[in-house]
């Protein structure tokens, strides 16, 4: 008997098959199995653990070959699910979730105690395919799509070996490049199902590739339990916005010329393709490039054609995932109005030059340190949770800023590409204002206020105003990021001397890179954007040997801490290779070496 389903309409969106490859040959050549997994990092500040590459440019061959982890639309999509039993009604469960149209097969009667209640309803409602006879090698050419020409575009076999040979199967599906899972057998199976999770558009899977499916699950327990609530709708809110934002760079470049052969979709409708910009083309699967805080200039008009882009990018970097959470439709439609009317945020108030009422409230300039909350003074920490308005740098990590109170206001500098001076002011003067209604203000730097934070600058301009400031120390990240990445910057017979240096002066211009002294450990902040051309002004004009060791260290002291050590001749292309993980500064020095050596062209280091 076989039954030809009424089958329920498919929802308009329907989240991907999250499934994992673990072989691209024929089953016989298996590959080593090894755990993977796709998690997001904990919360927790307790531990974490280190994980270290090496890598030797001459040999870039992997120890071992995990699966690629894909997501797979397959909405409208013919699963054909062989078993009767409790896994194939799980199997049917899921290809439903994902908007697929399963298909079962199994020779037992549809009465028979043999079949899984939960699949017999579904067969019987219609939501399930049902072919009553044993499996057939026809079956995977002649049950799929039309537009596939009739071949099944996945297989399950849940029936164990004892009903169907599974073997033969899994051979033949290689042979016709149709995916197959196979119960209880990674060696036969061309793709397996991960642990999964979903919040609407977001979608987190964990695999341990064979080695243990209830730990995966657990794994994904622990990860879903540190998200908040909401994160899925926030995804599809900022999706939202980066595709309006898309569409009005395209609206505000100039037309591009028509092909002299071109796509109609009707008489009024032309599509004209065209080459989308850089950020446009990344996808969930990268890390940030080398490039994510590259400095635009305001006449830089070909960078300022993706500067929202890179700026709709930035706050998914550096907002705490609360804020993006919190984040209302209304909110989204004022953050698209106010950079889609003009290039630079027009001062908030007019000129206070003229005010002559005396400020009611207080303002304190405090330093975050480099990014974990242990690492914050006690007085910066009392200053934080009593204040009614915090003003944060975009760079501030997010576990500091989690510390704010619920019932004070964070207000995150909006220093999108080219739009850095613009943003300033507009923080100083909501600063001043919020003083002037009495409340009691803190403006929020990374790091220490006066190590290149533009402190001093901002307390000269309160000081204008007739506003006292209170300025509270933080641990500067020129010194604990190396540290943290066993660095010692002075080590006898080795250096005695730290130069501190920044990468980008006023207005994006950079500095003059000092001389090589080979007993100096010296530090770059705000360089790593520039890291090309410093690198070759410090061998080539500086006197700086290629083979001097160095080290990049992002997010020091947070749990997803990343140090890539090499030297001067391949840290760039260590960097170009890995991404950009902001903020991140570097360390050039023989100092770099005391702890740690590097085996090969560069490592790098995950982690606490």
């Amino acid at each position: 008997m076989s039954r030809c389903p009424h089958r329920k309409p498919v929802p308009s969106s329907s989240p991907p098959l999250f499934s994992t490859t673990t072989t691209t040959h024929p089953p016989t050549m298996t590959a080593p199995e090894y755990p993977s997994a796709t998690i997001l990092p904990s919360t927790s500040t307790t531990s974490t653990t280190t994980t270290t590459t090496n890598i030797n440019i001459n040999n870039t061959t992997p120890t071992y070959t995990p699966p690629l982890l894909t997501a797979t639309p397959s909405k409208g999509h013919i699963h054909l699910i062989i078993g009767c039993n409790a896994l194939a009604s799980a199997r049917c469960t899921r290809s439903l979730e994902v908007g697929a149209l399963p298909t079962v097969i199994f020779p037992e009667a549809l009465d028979s105690e043999e079949v899984h209640l939960g699949l017999k309803k579904r067969i019987e409602d219609g939501e399930v395919g049902f072919v009553n006879r044993g499996f057939e090698v026809t079956d995977l050419k002649t049950l799929g799509r039309e537009e596939v020409e009739y071949f099944v575009d996945a297989v399950f076999v849940t029936a164990g070996f004892g009903g169907v040979d599974a073997s033969m199967i899994s051979k033949t599906c290689a042979r016709l490049r149709i995916p197959v899972n196979v119960v209880d057998s990674t060696s036969l199976s061309t793709f397996t199902l991960l642990s999964t999770y979903s919040d609407g558009p977001l979608q987190i899977g964990i695999t341990t590739s064979g080695m243990g499916c209830k730990l995966a699950s657990r794994l994904r327990r622990t990860v879903a339990s540190a998200l908040p609530v909401g994160i899925g709708g926030a995804c599809e809110r900022l999706g939202g916005l980066r595709r309006r934002v898309i569409d009005e760079d395209l609206k505000k470049s100039s037309p591009l010329p028509l092909p002299s052969s071109f796509n109609s979709t009707s008489e009024n409708e032309v599509v004209v393709e065209r080459r989308p910009i850089e950020e446009e083309e990344e996808d969930d699967s990268t890390d940030q490039k080398s490039t994510f805080n590259a400095l635009i200039q305001p006449d830089d008009l070909e960078s300022q054609k993706s500067r929202r882009i890179r700026w709709l990018s930035q706050i998914c970097e550096y907002w705490p995932l609360q804020k993006l959470v919190d984040l209302t439709e209304e909110d989204i439609n004022n953050l698209f109005d106010e950079y889609s009317t003009s290039t630079s945020i027009p001062p908030t108030s007019s000129s206070h030059e003229t005010e002559t009422e005396k400020p009611k409230g207080t303002i304190s300039l405090i330093g975050s340190g480099p990014g974990n909350p242990s690492l914050l003074t006690k007085a910066s920490l009392d200053a934080l949770l009593s204040a009614d308005l915090i003003l944060a740098d975009k760079l501030v990590p997010s576990q500091i800023l989690s510390l704010v109170p619920r019932r004070s206001t964070l207000f995150i500098a909006r220093k999108f590409p080219g739009n850095a001076e613009a943003a300033q002011l507009e923080l100083l003067e909501k600063g001043l204002e919020a003083i002037q209604r009495g409340q009691k203000v803190v403006r929020l730097k990374q790091g220490d206020p006066y190590i290149y934070g533009r402190g001093a600058e901002e307390y000269q301009w309160f000081e204008k105003m007739g506003v006292k400031i209170e300025v509270l120390p933080g641990i500067t990240s020129a010194l604990s990021a190396p540290l943290y990445a066993a660095i010692p910057p002075t080590h006898r017979a080795v250096a005695d001397q730290i130069l501190i240096c920044t990468g980008t002066g006023r207005k994006g211009v950079p500095p003059d890179p000092p001389v090589y002294v080979k007993s100096q450990t010296t530090v770059f902040l705000m360089a790593c954007h520039r890291l090309a051309s410093l690198v070759d002004g410090l061998v080539k004009t500086k006197g700086w040997p290629e083979e001097v060791p160095c080290a990049v260290i992002e997010r020091a002291s947070c749990e997803d801490q990343r140090v890539v050590r090499s030297t001067l001749k391949n840290i760039v292309a260590a960097i170009e290779e890995v991404g950009s993980r902001p903020p991140g500064l570097f360390v050039v020095g023989w100092a770099c070496k005391v702890l740690k050596k590097v085996d090969g062209a560069w490592s790098v280091e995950e982690g606490l």
